[in-house]
């Protein structure tokens, strides 16, 4: 029983010591990558959420002009709120990942999210052939046949590590409400929080309202990036279907450090 407890606090202590290398890591990694003295590089590396051909099919059509719209719309809000840096992000497609990235735990404690964080890091770490400029953001995007009647998993985005797991449609008249699922997951990594109700997914008023001050209040005509939807009523948001009525609200852009 004590050589029992003792491996247990061996195991424990080591684990808390690379969490605690890991999390000085990312702090200053949050430093330098929210500086915005340089284009952040963001790759995306798609894979085959469901197995189908589908998926397949529309992967192997995949170039970098299917996610420019990413970087416009960055550039777009940059130049609004009158950044020094005129492109903030460089968006690049990577290789296609064969392997699905470790299912996070479903009602996991503290310390099997932790342990979860890690693997996924450590899987992203594995998987990232990108022939290029090392990413700042990477950004794994699981295509699935839209015409299988199954709900997408949620996405996520990890400002530890800077790394995003996107569930996507493989279809071209979907790519731009993917770009906006990317985007938003992007923008999680560097520190912007929702702005949604997570029961009814409608956006909270007024941070994840695009324009808070207009009257009457709806309906909207743009959507906030973080709250992910243009409400129309008070009871009813649309999901934009590209990134073109996508705004940066003034919250948003505090938490990704754009303004004081």
């Amino acid at each position: 029983m004590r050589a029992g407890g003792l491996f247990r606090k061996l195991r424990i202590s080591a684990l808390l010591l690379i969490l605690f290398v890991v999390a000085t890591q990312t702090w200053l990694t949050h430093l330098r990558t929210t500086d915005w003295n340089e284009s952040l590089w963001i790759v995306v590396y798609p894979l085959n959420g469901d197995g189908s051909q589908s998926a397949d099919n529309y992967i192997a059509s995949l170039n970098n002009d299917t996610f420019s719209p990413i970087s416009g719309f960055l550039s777009r809000e940059a130049k609004r709120y009158q950044l020094d840096i005129s492109k903030p992000v460089t968006v690049k497609l990577g290789p296609k990942v064969q392997s699905l990235p470790p299912a996070p735990p479903e009602r996991g404690n503290t310390l099997a999210i932790m342990w979860w964080s890690l693997q996924l890091r450590f899987w992203a770490w594995k998987h990232d052939d990108f022939d290029g400029p090392a990413p700042d953001a990477r950004m794994f995007v699981l295509y699935h046949d839209p015409k299988r009647d199954t709900p997408l998993q949620h996405s996520l985005g990890l400002k530890k590590g800077l790394i995003g797991v996107v569930n996507a449609y493989a279809s071209r008249k979907l790519s731009g409400r993917n770009n906006l699922v990317i985007s938003h997951e992007f923008l999680h990594t560097v520190g912007a929080t929702d702005k949604y109700d997570l029961v009814t997914s409608l956006p909270q008023f007024p941070d994840g309202f695009a324009e808070p001050d207009k009257q009457p209040r709806y309906p909207q005509k743009l959507a906030e990036i973080m709250g992910g939807r243009i409400p129309v009523s008070e009871s009813r948001a649309i999901m934009p279907s590209s990134t073109r009525p996508l705004r940066i609200g003034k919250l948003t852009a505090r938490e990704i450090n754009w303004i004081d």
